[in-house]
């Protein structure tokens, strides 16, 4: 599996992606502001991909990063219904970890509170868990109303890629 900087040819796959979720997350495919992100994080060089093998089209997942030491955010990240469970996910936030942090601070994203179904269904705490982030304060509610919690995880000074 080969993780990329994304390009804006992936663009077309990002927006799949997001209409995959948005029964999740709320609009996004028709929404000015995450073609705006999503424009921008490619544009900073701050999005990663996974392409489909060679002669299919598409994206398996893709992850929009920021970087604010000490503290970095995963903006975003989403791997497709037909990509789940098969290490996708853990191979953007290694590829992520490897090129965006740096020096000591944490590593901080907003997921889904235990009550939403996107937590179970998708499970993204139980993900996220296993990358070794610690559910922390409660966030605002997602703009489809369900409840959001930050997940953080601390990195030192020189990221563990054994830890993926």
């Amino acid at each position: 599996m080969i993780v990329a900087l994304a390009h804006e040819a992936d663009r077309p796959g990002f927006l799949t992606l997001a209409a995959e979720v948005e029964h999740w997350f709320g609009p996004m495919v028709d929404e000015p502001g995450f073609h705006a992100a999503l424009d921008a994080h490619i544009a900073a060089g701050l999005a990663l991909v996974v392409r489909e093998d060679a002669g299919r089209p598409g994206l398996l997942g893709g992850l929009l990063f920021g970087v604010e030491p000490p503290v970095h955010h995963v903006h975003w990240l989403v791997v497709s219904a037909a990509a789940r469970g098969r290490g996708v996910g853990r191979a953007l936030m290694a590829q992520a970890t490897r090129r965006f942090v740096r020096g000591p601070g944490s590593i901080e994203l907003i997921t889904f509170g235990a009550d939403h179904p996107g937590a179970i269904e998708g499970g993204s705490r139980a993900f996220y868990a296993s990358l070794g982030f610690v559910a922390a304060e409660p966030a605002e509610p997602g703009p489809e109303g369900g409840s959001r919690q930050v997940f953080r995880r601390t990195v030192g000074a020189e990221p563990s890629p054994d830890r993926y």
